[in-house]
């Protein structure tokens, strides 16, 4: 079983209390020390993972009218000797989640800082799936997915509705834009400057939007969120969002770049189709996982935070399906006859 070392740093007099907080939510053990110098005690809780975010939540309903106190998690790879537990039991209980709400929040907020890295890398990425995608070698365009960074600020945004939390939300959409920008400035001066007057079939292929797209779009949304929350290899994940979102991202651009519309019509539908699949699906898996902020009134933004966002997405996505029944593909039949 996973554990966690719940350290809690609070103000004396509160010892009684989370050992009381510590014994309702199965803690495997906990130590409480006397009053330090500052007048604060330390309680170490050792928990099973899956009850953390229930007694961090209890936790700070309790102490959140102190202003010195503090909760540290601290993961544990092994304890010794081995606690006792009733195995089927505890695998009932147990939660699909295996982090905590904050954890959660400080690995996806990661993924919505714009800085110069995000900037430079998506420039990168973009510069490697545009010579792989003109030179029709798949290796190169795998490799330009897995630097691309486009999979943070998609997880963050959809984690973000999910918590109505309206800072990171902007945050997400600010640096998910700005990335998009780079990439299609970029690929377009590579368009412009190399101008590919005959498309190899890897470019071709990010012009053709189908139904299929759609489904996988929908299932790379989800994996990612269910690599994000139950600790699974976020690296194939990572391609599997990549692939959706950065090659017709710079294909658009190439082929704009270019001068050929047709096609860049094509690649763009391509990439709103996926942009919006993949947001729905991870807005999707993070709900049906339970993930919900602390308080009620919190709860109650969040919930029409989701309802918003979810609307949102569904239209367009309704949108693009009537778009793609009605494309004809003449994306495909301007470039063969450029």
């Amino acid at each position: 079983m996973s554990h966690r070392l719940v350290e809690i740093i609070a103000p004396e007099g509160h010892g009684a209390t989370l050992r009381a907080i510590a014994e309702k939510h199965g803690a495997v053990d906990t130590w409480i020390s006397d009053a330090d110098a500052t007048g604060r005690i330390t309680a170490w809780l050792l928990m099973d993972k899956a009850n953390v975010q229930r007694c961090l939540d209890v936790v700070q309903t309790a102490l959140g009218g102190e202003e010195k106190w503090r909760a540290v998690l601290i993961p544990v790879d092994a304890t010794l000797p081995a606690p006792f537990e009733e195995m089927e039991d505890a695998e009932k209980k147990k939660s699909s989640v295996s982090a905590t709400r904050e954890e959660l929040f400080n690995e996806v907020q990661k993924g919505a800082q714009l800085n110069q890295n995000y900037l430079v890398l998506s420039f990168l990425s973009t510069v490697v799936a545009a010579i792989g995608l003109m030179q029709n070698n798949v290796a190169v365009v795998i490799g330009a997915m897995v630097i691309a960074p486009l999979l943070g600020p998609n997880l963050a945004f959809a984690f973000a509705t999910a918590l109505g939390h309206r800072d990171l939300m902007l945050r997400a959409l600010k640096t998910n834009f700005s990335g998009l920008a780079v990439i299609l400035a970029s690929s377009v001066a590579l368009g412009a400057i190399l101008r590919p007057e005959v498309p190899t079939s890897e470019l071709m292929a990010r012009t053709v939007v189908g139904y299929d797209a759609i489904a996988l779009a929908l299932a790379s949304g989800a994996a990612a969120v269910l690599s994000l929350t139950t600790g699974l290899s976020a690296t194939l994940v990572g391609v599997m969002v990549a692939v959706a979102l950065l090659p017709p991202a710079a294909a658009m651009g190439i082929f704009l770049g270019a001068g050929n519309l047709g096609a860049a019509t094509g690649a763009g539908m391509l990439l709103a189709v996926n942009m919006v699949c993949i947001n729905l699906s991870a807005q999707f898996v993070f709900w049906t996982q339970g993930l919900r902020p602390r308080t009620w009134l919190e709860k109650q933004s969040a919930k029409q935070s989701a309802l918003l966002t979810s609307a949102v997405w569904i239209v367009l996505l309704i949108i693009l399906a009537i778009a793609i029944y009605y494309y004809d593909g003449a994306a495909l039949g301007i470039v063969h006859s450029s």
